[in-house]
């Protein structure tokens, strides 16, 4: 196997390790998890409590901060151990897929198997993980005091965060696995299509997160309308205005809402567009996909609101725009402008040889 699918192989496996952490980030975030462990400690919190002392302990700190008396009261030891393992287990993946990262990076360095043209991206990529695990405490950090639960501005930039590191992830993966293609027709306009959709996708992805933070979702349970209203009642009762982007339940569902719904349109027109273009086979097929992810992410959305978030349909659509977001980053690289390719250094290249 050549240097540059060995490459892309493990980072298309890693970056499967990542999707599987922001799932578990979600099923986190959907059962009140998130705040059960309030220390981050790096190393010795790889060890769960392993006595009936250790967990009275970790029991009792929980029940110090604001969230405990609010949703948790009343609470046994037995019934803790089943929010703290989730959040231990969210903290051991990302442990595990920063190790999955790192050790792998190095041999390949070592063994001189990384082109020049992506060692930087991947030194970047190391340290934005570990970033994102300062930054996932930051989060935590904002509901251990005066909060029930943490920000929702933190826990969109934690999410966001996740993203950029993932679709960054998929797209150095692709550059090693995905076979050059010459570009034709209207591939042009499309990659600057698929580069709208895309973003949007993003933003829609990231305005969710809001709904999450502040248990949007589990208001107005209707669709298309909103208590009988295309606009809710309330949309912009907070002061000053902008605070309801962000703030107001009312108005971060709506906006969530519409920018699904235009995203949703947006892909489909693009996709129509497409079939009478002259496109390359691989980039038609890359679009196709993205309209296909875009159907079935939009349904599992009115699902879990109409059926008031279950955990299982809420990581489910938090697995959809996943799904969404990399069919777009697919559908980009696909359309993406030729460049040089990436090769491996003539060190690797003569020793596969030989």
């Amino acid at each position: 196997m050549n240097p540059a699918r060995r490459l892309g192989i493990w980072l298309a496996i890693w970056a499967g390790m990542l999707f599987l952490l922001i799932l578990i980030g979600g099923a986190t975030r959907l059962t009140e998890s998130g705040l059960s462990i309030t220390e981050w400690n790096v190393v010795s919190g790889v060890v769960p409590p392993l006595s009936a002392e250790a967990w009275n302990l970790e029991f009792e700190k929980y029940r110090q901060i604001p969230q405990y008396q609010a949703i948790h009261a009343g609470m046994t030891v037995e019934q803790f151990k089943g929010i703290f393992l989730w959040e231990y287990l969210h903290r051991l993946w990302a442990r595990l897929v920063t190790v999955a990262f790192a050790l792998p990076l190095l041999w390949f360095l070592a063994k001189g198997m990384i082109p020049r043209q992506v060692r930087g991206r991947l030194w970047l990529l190391l340290l934005l993980l570990g970033a994102q695990g300062a930054l996932g405490w930051f989060m935590v950090s904002s509901g251990l005091s005066g909060r029930i639960e943490v920000s929702q501005y933190r826990l969109a930039a934690h999410f966001a965060a996740a993203l950029l590191i993932y679709g960054a992830t998929v797209w150095t993966a692709a550059d090693f696995l995905a076979r050059p293609q010459a570009g034709s027709g209207d591939q042009g306009r499309a990659r600057h299509l698929s580069w709208c959709v895309t973003a949007l996708a993003i933003v829609t992805a990231i305005a969710g997160a809001f709904v999450a933070g502040l248990r949007a979702g589990h208001a107005y349970n209707t669709f298309p309308l909103m208590a009988g209203h295309v606009v809710p009642p309330g949309y912009g009762a907070l002061s000053p205005w902008p605070r309801n982007l962000f703030e107001n339940v009312a108005a971060v569902q709506f906006n969530h809402r519409c920018l699904a719904l235009i995203t949703f349109a947006a892909i489909v027109a693009f996709w129509g567009w497409s079939r009478t273009r002259v496109l390359e086979p691989a980039a038609r097929r890359a679009i196709a996909r993205l309209a296909a992810a875009a159907v079935l992410q939009v349904a599992l959305g009115i699902a879990t609101l109409l059926l008031v978030v279950p955990v299982g349909l809420g990581v489910a659509h938090q697995a959809g725009a996943i799904v969404l977001i990399t069919a777009g980053l697919l559908s980009m690289h696909a359309l993406r402008k030729r460049g040089r390719a990436i090769s491996p250094p003539a060190q690797s290249r003569s020793s596969a040889a030989s």
